[in-house]
């Protein structure tokens, strides 16, 4: 007997926003994206996970921010 495990992963955008600051690789504006991850194992939600990530609006490379708080 097998069993098949379906495990999905949905994510959606809750919003945009301007972002200070400028591309390290091409100078354009940068635009802060909040995202919800959302797993779902066989159609039960397993967990829920807002991100906040940050994408350049001309080259839209991903970018990162390597700070310290």
């Amino acid at each position: 007997m097998r069993l098949i495990f379906v495990c999905i992963k949905e994510t959606r955008e809750l919003g945009r926003q301007a972002a200070s600051g400028s591309c390290p690789h091409c100078q354009g504006k940068v635009v802060a994206v909040d995202i919800e991850s959302k797993w779902k194992f066989c159609c039960l939600p397993i967990s829920y996970v807002d991100k906040r990530k940050y994408f350049c609006t001309l080259c839209s490379r991903r970018l990162v921010f390597c700070g310290f708080d």
